[in-house]
């Protein structure tokens, strides 16, 4: 029976026993019990350590993630990736990303919700609000083709190189997935630059105003999107570097560039429906 399990004569993978399922959800439990108490400005046990319950829950959710991960590696350099588990890990992937989308679509529901209707009166006495107008009234707004073109230009460059790198690596050039990556991130890191340094120039702020809200919820998730997507690229460089990856097996890598490329589409609707349309008649910052 033992050899039977440790050389098993069919396509499936049947994983070792984790600790991570149980890690995760316990972290998670503790990072959300810790964060509505330091919103909320609640005790816990008598003292105010709401931050510090997150920071911990925190912590657990990353160490999580990290050994999980490094454990999924090595599986897939033991050979257990076989052709039939990664038809699933792409299934996995896929409804990933999907769920990823209705997350955006939320945020781009608020906006619409908020930019269409904003002379509504009544419960929410949105009219007071806005001003009748949109962008509401006395508000100036970032020009769209300044510094976001900018970005624009920066991350559909970078969606470019990554499709370099994935085209260096089904042909075997290890050299060029390697030059493609690394212009990826670099560019990756470029756009975050950039995003920052224009938050730190809004003409706008988050709290007292539905549009400073909506738009800092929006683009400020899809900064966080890049972040993330820029880790896992660089951490796709690093396996390269170690030796990973072959033609015909490279899942990591594949999903990263996944990732990427949806990051580039949530980012041109947010170009266009918040910085071009959305911005619409309203006075530019003059910075």
């Amino acid at each position: 029976m033992a050899d039977g399990h440790a050389k098993p004569n069919h396509d499936y993978h049947l994983v070792d026993p984790s600790p991570w399922p149980l890690i995760g959800s316990v972290s998670a439990f503790v990072s959300a019990v810790g964060a509505v108490a330091w919103m909320k400005s609640m005790p816990l046990f008598g003292v105010q350590m709401g931050a510090y319950v997150f920071g911990a829950g925190m912590l657990g959710v990353l160490y999580t993630m990290a050994g999980w991960w490094i454990d999924v590696v090595r599986e897939a350099e033991s050979g257990f990736h076989t052709r039939v588990v990664q038809i699933h890990h792409r299934y996995g992937m896929i409804l990933f990303i999907a769920s990823e989308i209705m997350f955006f679509v939320a945020w781009f529901w608020a906006f619409f919700d908020a930019s269409l209707f904003y002379n509504e009166v009544g419960q929410y006495a949105r009219v007071e609000a806005t001003g009748g107008i949109w962008p509401p009234k006395g508000l100036e707004v970032f020009d769209p083709w300044h510094l976001p073109l900018l970005n624009t230009i920066i991350l559909l460059t970078s969606g470019t190189t990554v499709t370099w790198a994935h085209h260096a690596l089904l042909t075997g050039d290890r050299e060029g997935v390697k030059k493609g990556l690394i212009f990826t991130i670099i560019l990756g890191a470029l756009f975050s630059f950039v995003q920052v340094y224009e938050y730190m120039h809004a003409p706008f702020v988050f709290k007292n105003s539905i549009y400073g809200a909506t738009f800092f919820m929006a683009t400020g998730f899809h900064g966080f999107h890049v972040f993330v997507g820029t880790i896992f690229l660089g951490v796709c460089l690093l396996r390269v570097y170690k030796g990973h990856f072959t033609p015909k097996q490279h899942l990591g890598f594949e999903f990263a560039a996944w990732y990427w490329h949806f990051v580039d589409v949530v980012w041109l609707f947010l170009f266009v429906a918040i910085y071009v349309w959305g911005n619409w008649g309203a006075p530019v910052a003059a910075h």
